[in-house]
């Protein structure tokens, strides 16, 4: 599947199921591809079995109304081509170019007139779901898009999340959804749903299920409680903000410029560099061969 985004009605006769992750990317780090590929394994069998299209989108934004300042759009973006490369993430370009601020209320009724028929879905963390009564709109979203939420930012390791996976039952939501569901904010609380697969239920069925939707659109949420990695982008640019410091590093950054040497020949040969653990190598690679995030462009 191509890791670009058509902007294109979908021509299948069955409506598709699109899910997006919103954000500046700046740079895409591990937890935003753990994010993206959670739902689209949680989703795939599901859009199997209703033999429907799924794709599951990196929504890039120009820069984010909460910020002063982003890299460039064009860095960005080949940045997230690099770590989607050879994964069945796509990448949707509709707030990339656009003049700043862009606000996700404005994307997600673009979105719902671009696909009036198909299931969509916001992914966001929790910090952002609390925080969506500062957002322009925020609390308006659930009426173009359904919203998934991650609540807990904790994982080790791989393998701890295996062993931690979330399992729920029809009608029978989790101690720990429940509570995170109270610290919504309250228009949304009735919104929550426990399984994902009511997410995609064609709004007319659940409509004719004497659902309490409002309107043929009206979103639902779903609150995951599976781990996830652990980092921001902050941290990663402050991370390579220090490294930039490093003399091997500048002359490794100055190499790359004309040659691709191997990831471990960019990294310092005689410390651990904790951006192995958060960035793919590609994209690593790409920060210093470009000489992104200098202590003077992030202040």
């Amino acid at each position: 599947m191509p890791n670009t985004a058509h902007n294109r009605h979908d021509k299948s006769p069955a409506p598709a199921i699109r899910a997006y992750l919103g954000g500046s990317f700046d740079p895409v780090h591990e937890g935003h591809l753990q994010m993206a590929m959670t739902v689209y394994q949680r989703l795939l069998p599901i859009a199997r079995l209703q033999q429907r299209d799924l794709h599951v989108s990196l929504l890039p934004n120009s820069r984010s109304p909460f910020k002063q300042k982003s890299t460039d759009p064009a860095h960005r973006l080949a940045m997230l081509k690099l770590a989607t490369l050879n994964t069945p993430l796509q990448i949707n370009e509709l707030e990339l170019w656009q003049t700043p601020p862009v606000y996700t209320i404005d994307s997600v009724r673009t979105l719902r007139e671009r696909y009036p028929n198909d299931s969509l879905i916001f992914i966001i963390g929790m910090d952002s779901a609390l925080n969506l009564g500062q957002w322009k709109e925020g609390l308006r979203l659930t009426d173009y898009v359904n919203l998934w939420i991650f609540s807990r930012p904790n994982v080790s390791s791989p393998s701890d999340m295996d062993n931690t996976l979330f399992a729920t039952k029809k009608n029978n939501i989790s101690q720990d959804t429940l509570a995170i569901q109270a610290k919504l904010p309250i228009q949304l609380q009735s919104l929550v749903i426990d399984s994902p697969t009511d997410l995609i239920t064609p709004s007319s069925e659940m409509l004719k299920a004497n659902s309490p939707l409002k309107n043929a659109h009206q979103g639902r949420i779903y609150i995951d409680t599976r781990p996830i990695k652990a980092v921001s982008s902050t941290q990663i640019r402050q991370q390579l903000q220090s490294l930039k410091e490093q003399p091997d590093i500048t002359h490794s950054a100055d190499r790359q410029m004309t040659s691709v040497p191997p990831i471990n020949d960019i990294m310092h040969p005689n410390k651990s560099n904790p951006l192995t653990k958060w960035l793919n190598p590609a994209v690593y690679h790409y920060i210093i061969a470009h000489q992104l995030y200098s202590a003077a462009q992030f202040r």
